[in-house]
């Protein structure tokens, strides 16, 4: 690989961002004004950088929409790369859902995980709560998506709630833990 494809890949966190929101929507192209809203990043740093990875052939612009191109030499390897979620990342993840408040149960699945949901009922990120911060909440799951590049489903409800679920063998607890997920918190032993 040449060192310049390396430095023009990594040297940027918007670009990181930007490569995150085109693979988790591959094939689609987007407009650059599309993509600094979904990334909430600057505008002309946007621009630059998606200039900076079409040089490298890395991304297509057809039409002034922007979108990868699935020839670059090392599509497939940076695709797993830049989608793949070091634990790293997921300890921060804890720590950012724990100033939400009173959370017992973080739940990641779909995106987190790189797993499709098929099922209707299937959700990103699950949290059981004592108390949460809506606001807080909202700007949560607003930066998050601009991160990982892609809509969220995210279910929220308190303990007593669960609980009831739980008990009754509701169908969206089912789907939830018997599909492919992880525990980030649990506070209630589950």
């Amino acid at each position: 690989m040449s060192k310049n494809i390396l430095e023009v890949l990594f040297e940027s966190k918007t670009r990181i961002k930007i490569l995150k929101f085109l693979y988790r929507n591959f094939p689609k192209h987007y407009s650059s004004r599309e993509i600094t809203a979904h990334t909430q990043e600057d505008s002309a740093y946007i621009r630059r950088e998606l200039n900076r990875l079409a040089e490298i052939h890395l991304v297509e612009n057809k039409k002034s929409a922007f979108g990868l191109n699935q020839s670059f030499e090392y599509f497939t390897e940076l695709r797993d790369l830049i989608l793949k979620s070091p634990s790293s990342e997921k300890q921060e993840l804890v720590g950012r859902i724990n100033k939400l408040g009173k959370i017992k149960i973080a739940v990641i699945s779909g995106v987190f995980l790189d797993k499709e949901l098929n099922d209707p009922l299937a959700v990103d990120l699950f949290l059981v709560h004592d108390y949460l911060d809506k606001r807080k909440f909202t700007q949560f799951l607003k930066n998050l998506e601009a991160e990982i590049g892609t809509e969220i489903r995210f279910a929220a409800m308190d303990k007593e709630e669960f609980k009831y679920r739980m008990a009754m063998f509701d169908r969206f607890v089912r789907v939830l833990f018997e599909g492919p997920h992880e525990k980030l918190i649990d506070k209630l032993g589950i």
